[in-house]
């Protein structure tokens, strides 16, 4: 994992990717521009931007395959459930427990994992309205294109 993305570094993201409102409108554009860059750059993902109890935007690239919509189902519950983005809950399951969620009994690994490559939609208040998910390609990749959907939309909004 890359040593750079710690747990301050990780919590920092989430303070600073913020939304004073969020709509159906809102995640349609963070899900078109992310699957826009990820087409410009041929990579494999599956996309879903998940609030309000629903997803309100899905995308699956060539080569995305069926197993991408569940592993961004686990990492979506993993934000829903905790709060935090996935790639949060990895960093912070490694440097608590010494191993990832995939080895602590009590979380159902068919429903969570905390592999990166989901990103809470915050409010501004701090309460968890949804999440941002990307499935396909590294840990870290996913986590990374996710954060710059979130951060074109909030920069383009103002």
């Amino acid at each position: 994992m890359n040593p750079s993305l710690t747990s301050d570094v990780l919590l920092a993201q989430e303070k600073e990717h913020r939304f004073a409102s969020f709509d159906f409108e809102a995640a349609w554009q963070i899900g078109h521009a992310i699957r826009e860059r990820a087409a410009s750059q041929n990579a494999p993902v599956a996309i879903e931007v998940y609030a309000f109890g629903q997803p309100l935007f899905f995308a699956a690239l060539p080569g995305s395959v069926a197993d991408n919509i569940e592993w961004m189902s686990r990492k979506r519950n993993t934000v829903l459930r905790f709060g935090h983005s996935s790639m949060l809950v990895g960093v912070d399951n490694q440097q608590n427990n010494g191993a990832g969620m995939d080895c602590q009994g009590f979380i159902d690994q068919f429903k969570f994992t905390d592999h990166g490559g989901s990103f809470p939609l915050l409010h501004t208040s701090g309460a968890v309205m949804g999440a941002v998910s990307v499935s396909g390609l590294p840990s870290e990749d996913d986590h990374a294109l996710v954060l710059w959907g979130i951060a074109w939309y909030l920069n383009h909004k103002k």
